[in-house]
């Protein structure tokens, strides 16, 4: 029977991946070995946990290890495991594509990184196509692969990078996967990776941590025993040593989070968590405990110094490892971490924990529910006491993501409100905690003022602020949709109130009674008039220069909510917004006249829908009808130049 060879187009973002790693200038080339070492060290992790429920899997191959081998001659480059390898199916799934999650953000990363004609190695790593940088090197790379278990029938998988892979069943003898380099042809100052030195080099920086031993052929000097030795004429031996082949180790395998802190360099730190974080960029900082008592784990954890492309992409991973007793558990581990921290990196070593433990178990297992709790504590920790320069860097970064906390994680809410950060109207575009806006609060001011929208400098204009800023309160300027959900949920700060500019009576001026009465026959009017668009009109304590704004009640909508439920095509209920207006506009009183004059004049209509357009427009919003709107101010211009 003949074995199926097929051939494929590769998938349009995968071609243009290839195209930039075959094109680009690489200031950094080692990162190809890298990640293949990476991969392989996936592929073994997954048997080995794959082996704690079916030890079966293993067969009499149970020493992991991942070989290299190197061949001068051929100039070829050879990355092979005996992890759990794939099928055709898996092989189609995987190497044909990129990942599912980030699809359009790598995306958008590979366009800014054309722009440069770079490509940054995180990029690489950080979207799971660390596979393709093998084209970094190489002018064609073949896979051949076999599934651990029962599957008699390997893979190969085949490219020259050119737009098409050919993939074919073949034979292997073992299980796990072999990754084949034809290697691009080198320039004298250039690597050479089939090098024993220069391979031996890049291990050590950047894959001494992989717990499985890399391994590698090398040539050695053995001394030959006397009684071998071949002499010449005059009796001296015509050689001392001879040349040996050996397997020799490659890497340490040193569970730095198993040492003590003390003895663990910077250095080290740092290329461990490049190594299991696929970031090049050096780690922010890091939290090294071992916790003994009742629970005992040991933790090393890391804060990248920048974000990671798919930290909001719903199918992104978590990056925590779960070890017991330096065996790899699983990664992923969403169960140590709530989701506002899901950007932290690191590993867990609890020795107590079952081997066999699965994720449904975690959930519900004691001893997990008492390390993620003392995980957060340490996490909220090690943020409250970073120096303000490092922490302004790093919630420039994360900030978005500490405020779901506020929302989600009700038994630290007031240590994460503690860590919130917001511009406000008085202070020069730089972050003010929400401790330091209680202490600049003036004498008479008894509550936290805020506005919400997605621009902060219409924000910042708002007439919803006049009256604020004229008795000289200072007001969070909220931009993130996040925090809408923030103002759910805290409802207070140190005893102080939060309390919306834009919705409710501010309670700031209260408005003259006898100028209200005066008003109330013409509001009646523009109520009328708008009925199907606003509830309610009323004179402000908002407003001091303008004329107009749109309010809510206390309870009500905001209108930034209302935009983020309609622009994410969810169903926002109908929610009908009070128009205020200013009774002390000159504006105003001349509406007024003219009404009192003609009450059926045609254009107090257009001035009611005026009205309501100029309230719309100041904060950001759209009109329903803008040429209308653009006609009317025409009209107003000629009429009184």
């Amino acid at each position: 029977m003949t074995a199926k060879k097929e051939t494929h187009e590769f998938k349009t973002e995968v071609q243009q991946l290839l195209n930039l790693i075959i094109n680009s200038l690489y200031s950094n080339k080692d990162i190809f070995l890298r990640e293949l070492i990476s991969n392989a060290s996936d592929a073994i992790d997954k048997l080995r946990f794959k082996s704690q429920t079916d030890p079966e899997i293993l067969g009499d191959d149970t020493e992991f290890k991942i070989r290299i081998v190197a061949d001068s001659e051929k100039q070829t480059l050879e990355i092979s495991d005996n992890g759990i390898g794939m099928t055709y199916d898996e092989v189609m799934e995987n190497i044909g594509t990129i990942a599912k999650s980030g699809t359009a953000a790598f995306l958008e990363a590979l366009e800014q990184s054309q722009k440069q004609e770079t490509l940054t190695p995180e990029l690489i790593g950080q979207f799971g196509v660390g596979f393709y940088s093998a084209f970094i090197a190489a002018d064609k790379v073949t896979l051949i692969t076999r599934a651990a278990g029962p599957e008699a029938t390997a893979t190969q998988w085949e490219s020259a990078g050119d737009g098409s892979f050919t993939i074919e069943e073949t034979t292997k003898d073992s299980r796990g996967t072999t990754v084949i380099l034809n290697l691009k042809k080198t320039e004298p100052d250039e690597k050479n990776f089939t090098d024993e030195w220069v391979i031996r080099n890049i291990i050590k920086t950047y894959s001494d941590f992989v717990e499985y031993p890399v391994l590698m052929d090398v040539e050695k000097d053995e001394p030959i025993p006397e009684k071998e030795q071949v002499l010449d004429k005059d009796n001296n031996p015509v050689a001392t040593t001879r040349k040996v082949i050996t397997e020799d180790t490659l890497n340490s395998m040193k569970a730095i989070w198993a040492k003590d802190k003390k003895e663990v360099t910077d250095d080290e730190y740092k290329e461990f968590y490049k190594h299991i974080s696929h970031d090049w960029n050096d780690p922010l900082t890091h939290i090294h405990l071992k916790l003994e008592g009742t629970t005992e784990y040991t933790m090393l954890l890391y804060i990248p110094s920048k974000a990671p492309f798919d930290m909001f992409q719903q199918d992104r991973k978590h990056g925590i490892h779960l070890y017991c007793k330096r065996v790899f558990i699983m990664d992923d581990c969403k169960e140590l971490l709530p989701e506002y921290l899901r950007f932290v990196k690191g590993v867990v070593d609890a020795p107590d924990l079952n081997l066999n433990v699965s994720r449904e178990i975690l959930q519900q297992d004691r001893l997990v529910k008492n390390i993620r709790k003392n995980l957060v504590k340490k996490v909220l920790e090690l943020f409250a006491g970073m120096e303000k320069e490092t922490y302004e860097n790093f919630y420039n970064e994360f900030g978005q993501v500490i405020k779901e906390g506020a929302h989600t994680d009700w038994e630290n809410k007031d240590k994460i409100a503690d860590l919130l950060r917001y511009k406000t109207t008085k202070s020069d575009d730089k972050l003010v905690s929400l401790q330091d806006y209680i202490t600049n609060m003036k004498a008479d001011q008894k509550e936290i003022y805020y506005i919400t929208g997605d621009n902060l400098s219409t924000l910042i204009n708002s007439p919803h602020l006049e009256q604020l800023k004229e008795k000289d309160y200072e007001v969070l300027l909220m931009t993130d949709p996040v925090d809408e959900w923030v103002t759910m949920a805290l409802t207070e700060y140190k005893e102080k109130k939060f309390k919306s500019a834009e919705k409710g009576d501010l309670e700031l001026d209260k408005v003259d009674d006898d100028k209200k009465d005066e008003y109330t026959t013409l509001f009646d009017y523009i109520k009328s008039n708008l009925e199907d668009k606003i509830k309610e009109v009323k004179p402000s304590s908002r407003l001091k220069d303008s004329v107009a704004c749109l309010s809510g009640d206390d309870y009500d909508m905001s209108a930034y909510m209302e935009k983020i439920l309609k622009a994410s095509g969810q169903q926002a209920p109908e929610v009908k917004r009070v128009l205020e207006l200013n009774v002390n506009h000159p504006v105003l009183s001349k509406i007024k006249a003219l009404f009192e004059k003609d009450k059926d004049s045609q254009v107090l209509k257009d001035y009611s829908n005026l009205l309501l357009d100029m309230a719309i427009i100041s904060e950001g919003g759209k009109l329903e009808n803008p040429s209308q709107f653009s006609k009317m101010i025409g009209d107003l211009m000629s009429h009184a130049l």
